[in-house]
């Protein structure tokens, strides 16, 4: 690829294609289990799927709205790992 800094999986074109970090995933999902960070961050999750998650619970995408959990891939199993506890909750 000509062209393109390649920083940490990251490209110049598309900086939200790398891999999230810890850090990357606290400050965009706020405060998680260290179980919650560890399991987001087997994913393989991008910072582009963290903030789709985000805007999901925040409720900012109106696309997202009538549905009960985003689509399913890697921002799926994130919503699922974080809502975990609720769903246990509310089946208790």
């Amino acid at each position: 690829m000509q062209g393109l800094a390649i920083l940490d999986g990251m490209t110049m074109s598309n900086p939200r294609a790398g891999k999230a970090t810890h850090d990357d995933i606290l400050r965009i999902l706020g405060e998680l289990s260290d179980a919650k960070v560890a399991a987001i961050e087997a994913t393989g999750a991008t910072l582009g799927d963290l903030e789709a998650v985000g805007a999901w619970i925040a409720g900012a995408d109106d696309v997202m709205g009538a549905l009960e959990k985003p689509a399913a891939g890697v921002v799926g199993e994130i919503y699922e790992i974080i809502t975990a506890d609720e769903v246990e909750e509310e089946a208790g």
